[in-house]
C-alpha cells in the first residue's frame, strides 16, 4: 500500500480513538479532580508503555531526544489532558468538542517550524477556513457565558499541536509507539508522586461512569490512539494528516449525543460539516 495511503488509513484509526477522549473525560470529572484525572491516566498508560518496551526490547532514545520527548510529555502527556479537564468542568464536552477543528491548524504549524514541512499556499487557505468556522462557532454561541472555559480549550490546543507535531517528528525515527511509551516514561516519576498527592481519599463513592471514563483516557486517549496517530502523521505528513482531526468534532458530536445525552444543536453540525468540507482540499495542497 502506498505510503501516504497507509498513513491517511492509520491517522483515521487514531481520530476515531481520540473522538471518545472529550466524552471520556466529561464523564470522569464529573467525580474526579482533573489534577488527578491527568496524573491517573499518565500513570497508568505509563506503566504499560514501560512494559511494552521492556517486553519489545525497544530501543533507547539518545542525548538528543530527551529534550523533544520532554516536549511531546509536555504537551500530549500533561497539557492537553489537564487543560481539557479543567475546561470541562465549565463547558460540555458538546461545546469543547468542536474547538477539535482547530488542531489541524495548530499541528500544520508546527509541522512547519518543527517537522520542516512546506503545505502549499491553497493549503492554509482551507486550513484557515476551517479554523475560522470553528472561531465563528464560539463566537456565536456567547463567549461571554464561559471565557475561562474556551480560553482553557484553546490552550490546550495550542500545546497539543506542539505535542502532535514535535511526536511525529521523531516517529520517522524511532517509532509511533515507542515515542509515545517514551514520552510517558520519562513524564512517569512525576506523575507517580503527582498521583500520590491528588489522589481521593476514598474511591468508594466514585461510580462506574467516571471509572470507565479514567479506563478509556488512559488506555486509549493516552496510549493506542497515539500508536496509530503518530505513525499515520509520520507516514503521510504532519501538515496532510492531521486535517483528518477536522473530522474529530463530528464523531465526539455524535458520541455526546448518544452517550452522555447532551443537546447538541443544528449548528453544531453545520460548522462541523463545513469543516470536513476542508479536509479533502486541504489533502490535495498538503505536498
Amino acid at each position: 500500500m502506498e505510503r501516504r495511503t497507509t498513513g491517511w488509513l492509520s491517522g483515521m484509526v487514531g481520530v476515531v480513538i481520540f473522538s471518545g477522549s472529550l466524552p471520556a473525560t466529561r464523564l470522569a470529572v464529573m467525580q474526579f479532580d482533573p489534577v488527578f484525572l491527568t496524573v491517573a491516566r499518565a500513570l497508568i498508560a505509563g506503566v504499560l508503555a514501560l512494559g511494552l518496551l521492556f517486553f519489545f526490547g525497544a530501543k533507547r532514545p539518545v542525548r538528543g531526544d530527551i529534550i523533544p520527548l520532554l516536549v511531546v510529555a509536555a504537551g500530549v502527556v500533561v497539557g492537553f489532558p489537564l487543560l481539557t479537564a479543567l475546561a470541562l468542568r465549565h463547558v460540555t464536552s458538546a461545546h469543547s468538542v468542536v474547538f477539535i477543528g482547530l488542531l489541524p491548524l495548530a499541528t500544520a504549524v508546527f509541522g512547519v517550524v518543527r517537522g520542516g514541512e512546506r503545505p502549499k499556499p491553497a493549503f492554509w487557505l482551507f486550513a484557515m477556513t476551517g479554523s475560522a468556522l470553528v472561531c465563528a462557532f464560539a463566537v456565536a454561541q456567547g463567549l461571554s457565558a464561559s471565557p475561562v472555559g474556551d480560553a482553557l480549550m484553546m490552550a490546550a490546543i495550542i500545546v497539543c499541536g506542539l505535542g502532535y507535531a514535535e511526536g511525529a517528528r521523531l516517529s520517522r525515527r524511532l517509532g509511533g509507539w515507542q515515542v509515545i511509551s517514551w514520552a510517558l516514561v520519562v513524564s512517569l516519576p512525576w506523575m507517580v508522586i503527582a498521583s500520590l498527592w491528588s489522589m481521593p481519599a476514598s474511591f468508594s463513592g466514585i461510580g462506574t461512569p467516571a471509572l470507565a471514563g479514567l479506563a478509556y483516557v488512559s488506555l486509549f486517549s493516552m496510549l493506542i490512539g497515539f500508536v496509530f496517530w503518530y505513525r499515520g502523521l509520520a507516514l503521510g505528513g504532519i501538515a496532510s494528516v492531521g486535517q483528518l482531526q477536522l473530522l474529530q468534532p463530528f464523531l465526539g458530536l455524535t458520541l455526546a449525543s448518544t452517550l452522555l445525552h447532551e443537546t447538541v444543536t443544528w449548528t453544531m453540525f453545520a460548522v462541523t460539516a463545513a469543516v470536513i468540507a476542508c479536509v479533502a482540499a486541504a489533502r490535495k495542497f498538503a505536498h
